[in-house]
């Protein structure tokens, strides 16, 4: 199966299930459609005095031969996580390639998921 095809059979949750399941009380969050929000900056502040979670960031110079890079060992690291019911949640950077063709670029843009994004549990 391609890529494409993949990304089209994918069926997404909606976020306030996706919220709901990383304990974000339904008042601390605004839907922006059915697929993502925006978390209260209150709700952040409250956190300040919880103990930290984890950090793991993922990088690499260049893929395996077989195409296994930065993606899809972070998406494979965030399946494992959840099926030990870790709560979990993956950011992907996607650069600008503006500087891959010699032009002027600027903006990036991130993608969250969860497990519970793709419908994994």
């Amino acid at each position: 199966m391609e890529d494409i095809d993949i990304a089209r059979n994918a069926s997404l949750k909606n976020i306030k299930e996706i919220t709901s399941k990383l304990g974000i009380p339904e008042d601390e969050v605004e839907p922006m459609g059915k697929f993502k929000a925006k978390v209260s900056i209150n709700y952040l502040k409250n956190l300040e005095n919880k103990k930290n979670g984890k950090l793991i960031l993922v990088t690499a110079i260049n893929p395996t031969p077989l195409g296994e890079g930065k993606t899809t060992t972070s998406i494979g690291l965030l399946d494992a996580l959840c099926k030990i019911d870790k709560k979990a949640i993956l950011a992907l950077r996607e650069p600008s390639l503006g500087p891959v063709f010699g032009i002027k670029g600027g903006a990036t843009r991130r993608r969250i998921f969860t497990s519970s994004t793709y419908g994994r549990n």
